[in-house]
């Protein structure tokens, strides 16, 4: 069963041209830190093109647990009136961030440095994801936590009454154990530095910036290196959240494989730090135009326009892009399932802690419809026979991943036979319109009975 109540098992069809505009939802890594963010600051923010999915509303009622006005004005626009840095205060109850990852872990860090006790939980899968990768380093700061065997949730967090800026040198890539540390060094005394030698997403440095904390970057011989001073007064800000590259990625792939296609994207942040399978999907051949490039809001954005791609060939994606596209793997291996040849993901073993074992995930349902599947710890290897030539036929088990239920929905597009999965619900976590978006596109999506 579903955490999301009953499963809801759906099914996706070979289909003519999709064609026209998809208008995917605002960037959900942005919506999350524009809410942390104005919880701590000075004043009322404003947010416009919030993302309105379970993960980013179950942070919004974080915020209100913990001290901040929250307001839903309606269409995405959003008040977030701030408490300050420091200014927390303690819930009367659990906090529950359902399936979100990202909340959980952002949220504990910017409560760490507060001298309160939280207690979070989340659905099956969030609670069957460990949690010591942050509470390591946020334990640097004074703070203690008390979780299930493993570091799992339930957790209570106790931030630290008198927290001391640390020095922190990342061990894995990770914009979220990165984003904690930093958010907690915000109610710190003195400088919170941390070392990535590889670059993640950096939404929460310019976010920070905006708001006005004193943070600086340097690219230097041993990293990134993140300075952050702590106990800024932030200020209020004006938000337009972008579109969101990770749902983008679902109407521009499945437009690449499905004959005759032509999809518009419109206003897709382009980040850096999180456009790195559109890189490689360009690298494989891919017609796919960036239209009108321009900056909002401090970020890069674009119009996307892709078009079906049947010349599409294998590649080996460099292990160095994988912090760039981390949750674009899954889809980007249902692409190279319709290229000629082998496409080699390496360097992608944080796979394996995401919502569900995202490789062994892929590949079982992959292999279930007819692809040729190699895998290690750390690789995913698809064997691809060329536009058009997967199969189909199987059941794929979606483990209450979004983006694996979203991926077979658009391997179904364009197999030979129908892909099921046996439970579509958690697609509302990150994209709840992406089944009627799709349709409306030329999908042939349905559910199950």
């Amino acid at each position: 069963m579903s955490a999301h109540g009953e499963p809801t098992p759906m099914k996706s069809r070979k289909c003519g041209p999709l064609q026209g505009v998809a208008e995917v939802p605002g960037d959900k890594s942005i919506s999350h830190r524009a809410l942390i963010l104005g919880a701590l600051a000075l004043g009322e923010t404003r947010i416009t093109g919030l993302l309105e999915g379970d993960d980013v509303l179950d942070t919004a009622r974080a915020m209100r647990s913990l001290g901040a006005e929250v307001v839903d004005h309606g269409g995405g626009e959003w008040s977030v009136t701030g408490v300050g840095v420091g200014g927390f205060s303690e819930p009367d109850a659990v906090i529950d961030c359902g399936n979100s990852g990202t909340g959980v872990r952002l949220i504990m860090g910017a409560m760490a440095s507060c001298p309160i006790a939280v207690t979070f939980t989340g659905d099956a899968s969030l609670r069957s994801r460990p949690m010591g990768r942050i509470t390591g380093p946020l334990s640097l700061f004074g703070t203690q936590s008390y979780g299930r065997s493993g570091g799992r949730l339930p957790m209570t967090i106790v931030g630290a009454a008198d927290p001391v800026a640390v020095r922190y040198v990342m061990e894995v890539p990770s914009a979220q154990v990165k984003s904690a540390v930093l958010l907690a060094g915000l109610n710190a005394v003195g400088q919170t530095v941390v070392i990535e030698h590889e670059a993640t997403r950096d939404h929460t440095e310019r976010m920070l910036a905006g708001f006005g904390a004193d943070i600086t970057v340097e690219e230097t011989d041993v990293g990134r290196v993140i300075t952050l001073t702590g106990q800024p007064e932030l200020q209020a800000q004006d938000i337009v959240v972008p579109r969101d590259p990770s749902s983008a990625a679902f109407p521009v792939c499945a437009a690449l494989i499905v004959e005759g296609s032509d999809v518009l994207v419109p206003g897709i942040g382009l980040n850096p730090t999180r456009a790195g399978l559109f890189t490689t999907l360009r690298e494989m051949g891919a017609d796919l135009t960036y239209e009108n490039e321009r900056i909002e809001g401090g970020e890069p954005v674009a119009d996307l326009r892709a078009r079906y791609s049947p010349d599409m060939r294998g590649i080996e994606v460099p292990a160095t892009r994988a912090a760039s596209m981390i949750d674009e793997y899954p889809i980007l291996s249902v692409v190279a399932a319709n290229a000629t040849g082998r496409t080699v993901m390496r360097g992608v073993k944080e796979l394996r802690v995401k919502e569900c074992d995202r490789i062994d995930a892929m590949a079982r349902g992959l292999q279930a419809n007819g692809v040729t599947i190699e895998e290690d710890e750390d690789t995913l290897i698809v064997t691809g026979r060329g536009a058009g030539t997967v199969a189909g036929g199987g059941t794929c088990k979606t483990h209450l991943d979004h983006r694996i239920a979203m991926s077979f929905m658009c391997l179904g597009m364009a197999s030979e036979a129908p892909v099921s999965i046996d439970d579509g619900a958690p697609i509302t976590t990150s994209f709840p319109i992406f089944s009627p978006l799709m349709a409306a596109l030329g999908a042939r999506l349905e559910q199950v009975n």
